[in-house]
C-alpha cells in the first residue's frame, strides 16, 4: 500500500511539473505606463500587462504598444529567452514537454518615444516637466515592485542623460 501511495505522489508531481512547464509568463511594461498593448494584432489591455501563453519553444509573438503623444512601438518577443527547467524535467518522463524547454524573460520593459513634431524645439519648462514625469513613472514602477532598484537607476540615468 505504501508503494501505491508513493507512486501516486510521484505521478502527481510529474503531471504538475509537465502541465505547469507548458505555459510561460512575461510582464510587458512601458515608460510611461498605461499604454495600450496589442498581442498578435488584438487589443489585450494597458501596461503593465501580464502575457501568459503555452506556445512552443521558438514561437514568436507580435507586440504593438500605443500611447497618446508617443510613437507606436512594434516588437516581437520569442519564446527562447530563458530555459524552462520544469519542461526539461517533465520531458525526461514524457517526451512532449520538450517542446516547451524555453520560455520568455520575466519582464520586458519598453520606453516609449514622444511624437516628433515639426514645430520649434520645446521650451525648457516643458522639457523639464517631461523629465519629471518620466522620473515619477519610474519611481511608481519601482514602488510597485515591477522593476528592480538596478533597473530604476539605469532608466533614471538614461532619462537624466537626455
Amino acid at each position: 500500500m505504501k508503494t501505491s501511495i508513493f507512486q501516486r505522489i510521484i505521478a502527481s508531481v510529474l503531471l504538475i511539473a509537465m502541465l505547469s512547464s507548458c505555459a510561460s509568463t512575461t510582464l510587458i511594461q512601458t515608460i510611461p505606463s498605461g499604454a495600450k498593448v496589442y498581442i498578435d494584432g488584438s487589443p489585450v489591455g494597458p501596461t503593465p500587462y501580464s502575457l501568459r501563453d503555452s506556445k512552443i519553444t521558438g514561437s514568436a509573438t507580435s507586440v504593438r504598444i500605443e500611447a497618446e503623444g508617443y510613437e507606436t512601438f512594434h516588437t516581437v518577443i520569442t519564446k527562447d529567452e530563458e530555459v524552462n527547467v520544469g519542461a526539461i524535467v517533465g520531458g525526461v518522463f514524457f517526451l512532449i514537454p520538450f517542446l516547451w524547454t524555453m520560455q520568455y524573460k520575466p519582464v520586458h520593459t519598453y520606453e516609449l518615444q514622444p511624437l516628433k513634431t515639426e514645430a520649434s524645439a520645446p521650451a525648457t519648462d516643458s522639457k523639464s516637466t517631461a523629465v519629471a514625469e518620466k522620473l515619477r513613472d519610474l519611481k511608481k514602477l519601482l514602488d510597485e515592485g515591477i522593476i528592480t532598484q538596478e533597473e530604476f537607476e539605469k532608466a533614471k540615468a538614461k532619462v537624466l542623460g537626455n
